[in-house]
């Protein structure tokens, strides 16, 4: 794993209480979609544990930039003194991290399983798919609580649109809570839901990212419609 030095290029708002965080891309640095880096400040405050964090990269190996994105909400001291850093602030890099990436057999479709800020690896894999114009079947069950809440939401509609082996299902679990329209699915994911998306696709491999409790269900709703444990992949995402 090497170590890096990078610019911060800017931040911006992906969803109510989410940032995602530019970042130069050093020179070396290369990744495979789906992997993470380890980012830590130069300067960090003083409470224990704020020095780095680990995040899963969204931007595409393809990109100029590098991005990683965070739920803000449990106001962190890492996470207060990083969206508090102003554009041309530096930040120490390591990696790559991770292991989740996409499996290299085109012709066995790819399930994408995301709770909340876990979408972020599956961002990176995306973007390259489209990218490269793999023509590998590609499906992504996303769960909110609210459409407010879905960080890139926006971007994955439109490539849906754009993209004839990508489809998505995304559904809110909390909509009396939010201010917006959806028409689209609601409730938690489950069984009947994977089974009547991933009905027709070949011979998937499963890929979990969320929240633990999240990446535990999934899991189990998984085994229960038959899959087996070496064709799913997961990662946990405390907190982020």
């Amino acid at each position: 794993m090497a170590n890096y030095e990078a610019l911060l290029k800017g931040h911006e708002a992906l969803a109510e209480g989410t940032m995602a965080f530019r970042l130069e891309k050093p020179a070396g640095f290369t990744f495979k979609p789906g992997q993470s880096v380890n980012v830590a400040l130069i300067d960090p405050p003083a409470e224990a544990n704020s020095t780095r964090r680990v995040f899963s990269l969204a931007s595409a190996p393809f990109e100029d930039e590098l991005a990683v994105a965070t739920r803000m909400r449990d106001g962190s001291a890492y996470k207060r003194a990083l969206g508090s850093l102003p554009p041309g602030a530096r930040l120490k890099l390591s990696g790559p991290l991770g292991s989740m990436t996409l499996h290299e057999d085109r012709a066995r479709a790819a399930v994408f399983i995301a709770g909340g800020i876990g979408i972020t690896p599956f961002m990176s894999m995306l973007r390259q798919a489209a990218h490269d114009r793999l023509a590998q079947r590609l499906l992504l069950l996303y769960s909110n609580r609210r459409p407010e809440d879905a960080a890139f939401l926006g971007e994955l509609l439109d490539l849906e649109r754009k993209a004839g082996n990508f489809r998505m299902l995304a559904t809110m679990t909390d909509m009396n809570k939010s201010a917006r329209a959806w028409q689209g699915e609601r409730g938690m994911l489950d069984e009947e839901k994977v089974k009547r998306f991933v009905a027709d696709a070949a011979a998937p491999v499963y890929y979990l990212a969320g929240p633990p409790v999240m990446v535990d269900a999934m899991s189990a709703v998984l085994r229960r419609i038959g899959v087996d444990d070496e064709e799913i992949r997961s990662e946990e995402f405390y907190g982020y």
